[in-house]
């Protein structure tokens, strides 16, 4: 892994104990010695610390911040209120998906975080299209999940009790000044913390010395977001997805829709537009295995046991601890996506009975 590069938690996590696999062009910790399951339902029980200091931070600033982003996302950011954050997408002229990502409003400029593996691509796509891009290299960012999130924090930082579900906020942490969402990846409740590299560790220490809060690798990860029903960027939604066919209509406002004030305007949006009103061919769906066997991303499905041509795919798939059985999502025509269809998945050449599932397959748990 001597190409990789490293966090600046890298040697905490080290000392903690993490097997370190590579991830995103980084060397990051799968799991610790809690191991995937037990670190799974800490989080779901008590608060759960992740290092997701290898995605991309980015500031863009100018009073023109936010019209210029929504020239490449399908999204309302003017409208975005000063202290609030939300999800978009970055589409593509054929109404793919390039990136989801989160912007918040913070006053003066908004703030962008992008996943790490389209990192550069991200921002390589605002330098060229947005002024004022200011990518950040010296803050590490951590996200703090589950329902003893607040306590936890609270006793660092008092003033994240009064966060509600994607506020964000500066908040004071010792002289050091915190950029914190309450948000996450997990469906918990949460944090996401971004700290300068130069305090990363010492707060995070003094996080992992309370009882409640364990670390957490990306294997946990995976399968807390996979209950939460979340998507993987590059799995589950692609260049090749539009974000009607992702299930993700609720990220599209009224106003940038058909008939909106500030209409169209953004990459992709004949495709995305017509999707919107007449309604996608496919649809991302949650599907339960009806075997132990886990479904894992790839595995074809059918529409009987002996069909012969796949009618889909899983995109993303394993063993969902709090739910206690295998889960996957994937993509169905849209006359199989209703809930409690039955398909088969081919599974080391044998068919086996899985069944479209609503999402998320466990509650959330945001602080509304």
């Amino acid at each position: 892994m001597t190409d990789l590069n490293r966090t600046c938690l890298y040697d905490l996590h080290l000392e903690t104990g993490a097997k370190m696999v590579p991830f995103a062009g980084y060397e990051m910790p799968v799991q610790y010695p809690m191991g995937v399951m037990g670190e799974h339902t800490h989080t779901r029980t008590k608060a759960g610390l992740f290092d997701v200091s290898h995605m991309g931070q980015v500031i863009l600033r100018g009073p023109d911040a936010a019209a210029q982003l929504e020239t490449l996302v399908p999204v309302n950011i003017q409208g975005l209120a000063e202290g609030r954050q939300r999800y978009a997408l970055f589409t593509n002229d054929q109404g793919g998906i390039l990136d989801d990502l989160m912007v918040a409003n913070r006053g003066d400029h908004l703030f962008v975080v992008v996943n790490a593996a389209c990192k550069a691509a991200d921002i390589a796509h605002m330098q060229a299209h947005l002024t004022g891009v200011e990518p950040i290299t010296d803050r590490a960012l951590i996200a703090l999940q589950g329902p003893d999130a607040e306590t936890a924090l609270a006793r660092l930082v008092p003033g994240v009790t009064d966060m509600r579900f994607m506020d964000v906020a500066t908040l004071d942490w010792d002289g050091t000044a915190l950029w914190i969402s309450r948000s996450g990846y997990t469906g918990e409740d949460g944090f996401e913390i971004s700290v300068p590299d130069t305090r990363a560790e010492r707060l995070c220490r003094a996080l992992l010395e309370m009882d409640e809060v364990m670390p957490i690798g990306l294997g946990a990860r995976d399968s807390l977001r996979l209950e939460a029903g979340l998507c993987l960027y590059g799995h589950d939604i692609t260049t090749d997805t539009t974000p009607s066919e992702g299930n993700l209509n609720w990220a599209i406002q009224k106003i940038r829709r058909t008939g909106g004030a500030r209409e169209g305007g953004f990459p992709g949006a004949e495709r995305i537009l017509k999707d919107l009103a007449d309604g996608p061919s496919r649809l991302r769906v949650g599907l339960l295995p009806q075997t132990r066997a886990p479904m894992r991303e790839g595995t074809p499905l059918f529409a009987s046991a002996d069909g012969d041509a796949p009618i889909g795919a899983i995109t993303s798939g394993g063993f969902g601890p709090s739910v206690g059985a295998p889960i996957s999502m994937g993509y169905v025509p849209v006359a199989l996506s209703e809930i409690g269809t039955k398909l088969f998945g081919e599974v080391r050449g044998k068919r086996l009975p899985v069944t479209v599932a609503p999402l998320p397959f466990r509650p959330s748990t945001y602080r509304k």
